[in-house]
């Protein structure tokens, strides 16, 4: 077995089916760790969680909102024909939203997450069923009228996909998220990611981060233009544009690494504490809190499945800073296990993550 048993905490032998172990402490609180971190880092992130017990507390905690869940029905159709009646050759059905996608992929790498949000009607509940069964602790803000979204995507068309509305979200509602976020504290992690349905105001996640100010929250913010620049003046830990979103802040278009860099840190000058920049095949661009700049070319593999893997990037990026403080290992993190979700036909496992890590760390 994997670990060993430290003071109170005892090891359980469930198998997941993201390959983990489930450790439960005498509170039932579970932390879970992946199989496959063989290569010391279980035992690093085991040493840091016995510090925090000693100390009172049991680990940071990290809490990701999506402000607008779905359900996503992932098709394929073979030979589409348009105005013609078609058939689909397969078919899946999984939660959606960018940080229900943190969440899991920080699962799947052994880190809990509670996830926030507004569900509704009957998609909602389904929403909330699957990301518990997953494994995703969820304390989500249940609306009375209306029903969760349900987001078509064709696979067999690159990219074409018809998103659902979701519900109406009124200020009643989007206070009881804030008298949620109230709770959080020094050490623990914000993940505000994806847009924002059209009956909230558009400075939300700029509300949030000024209550969240002075209080030792680190947070991180992957969304599109204006709500990620208007968060700068509160000095995210992170944020995470792509090099489309990038260059649209500014007005330019980037394509290279080379080009993504002076960008970038013109970002962290606004305010940012570290500038992510994803570039699908093209890579990945760090401006880091230390001043320093990293880079690396995409790891090789087909492109299954790009839906996920900004995501999936964030949540890696989180998991390797969590577990050393440091900023390459967190960005080799971060790139592996985006490429091992653009990899495969779902998010990522912790073993197909640490799978391409090892190759970015030789």
């Amino acid at each position: 077995m994997l670990f060993r048993n430290i003071g109170k905490t005892e090891i359980e032998s469930e198998s997941l089916a993201v390959g983990i172990l489930s450790k439960t402490d005498e509170t039932g609180k579970g932390m879970r760790f992946p199989q496959a971190w063989d290569n010391g880092t279980g035992k690093r992130i085991e040493k840091r969680i016995k510090k925090r017990i000693e100390k009172g507390r049991e680990t940071e905690m990290i809490y990701t909102v999506t402000f607008n869940p779905s359900l996503d029905y992932i098709v394929a159709v073979d030979g589409f024909r348009l105005g013609m009646t078609n058939r689909t050759s397969s078919e899946l059905i999984l939660p959606g939203g960018k940080g229900l996608n943190v969440s899991m992929v920080l699962g799947n790498l052994g880190i809990d997450s509670t996830a926030f949000g507004f569900v509704a009607g009957f998609t909602g509940a389904e929403i909330v069923r699957r990301v518990e069964e997953m494994g995703v602790k969820s304390d989500f803000i249940h609306m009375e009228e209306g029903v969760s979204r349900i987001n078509l995507k064709l696979k067999s068309i690159e990219g074409t996909e018809i998103n659902g509305c979701g519900p109406e979200i009124g200020k009643e509602a989007v206070e009881q998220l804030m008298e949620k976020l109230a709770a959080l504290g020094k050490g623990d992690v914000l993940v505000l990611a994806g847009s924002i349905p059209k009956s909230i105001p558009d400075d939300i996640y700029r509300k949030i981060m000024e209550r969240m100010a002075g209080r030792g929250v680190l947070s991180v913010v992957d969304a599109t233009k204006k709500l990620m620049v208007n968060v700068l003046q509160y000095h995210p830990f992170l944020v995470k544009p792509n090099n489309h979103e990038l260059g649209e802040i500014f007005g330019v278009e980037l394509k290279t690494r080379e080009e993504v860099i002076p960008y970038a840190e013109r970002l962290r000058e606004m305010g940012a504490v570290n500038v992510l920049v994803s570039m699908a095949g093209e890579g990945a661009v760090l401006a880091a809190g230390d001043g320093k700049i990293y880079e690396a070319a995409a790891p090789k593999g087909k492109l299954v499945n790009g839906v996920g893997a900004g995501d999936s990037m964030v949540a890696g990026f989180l998991a390797g800073w969590m577990e050393q403080n440091d900023y390459r290992h967190a960005f080799h993190m971060g790139i592996a296990a985006g490429s091992a979700s653009a990899f495969s036909e779902l998010l990522a496992t912790g073993e197909e993550i640490m799978a391409i890590y090892r190759q970015l760390a030789k």
